[in-house]
């Protein structure tokens, strides 16, 4: 694993349309299954790794790791636009080795969409 993905969104659909992106249009390659984490503490990442306030908080949060190195991450995520926000963390962020440590603990992020009748 080379990187991290947090993706944070307005709702969980968002997060499934921003995490499809990433694959499809972003050509990143995920080196595990997204997992499900707490909006709360993608929030906390944000402002550990970009330094900045946040203008508003998230209500759902997803967790991936990449095969991409960083750099290469954040080049293909500047090229699409997906319906949440992305941060690219790599070994370099201080809360990289907690995400590597507890990344599998986390709940799998379920990427199934419902079909409303």
């Amino acid at each position: 694993m080379k990187a991290f993905a947090v993706v944070r969104g307005e709702d969980q659909n968002k997060v499934k349309i921003a995490l499809h992106d990433l694959e499809q249009y972003g050509n990143l390659k995920f080196s595990t299954n997204p997992k499900r984490i707490d909006p709360t503490y993608a929030d906390e990442l944000l402002v550990q790794v970009v330094g900045v306030e946040l203008r508003s908080t998230c209500r759902s949060a997803a967790l991936v790791g990449l095969e991409n190195n960083a750099g290469s991450a954040i080049n293909k995520l500047r090229k699409i636009h997906p319906p949440a926000h992305v941060v690219i963390i790599s070994p370099r962020h201080d809360p990289y080795a907690e995400l590597a440590d507890n990344s599998e603990i986390y709940p799998e992020f379920d990427r199934t969409f419902e079909i409303e009748a």
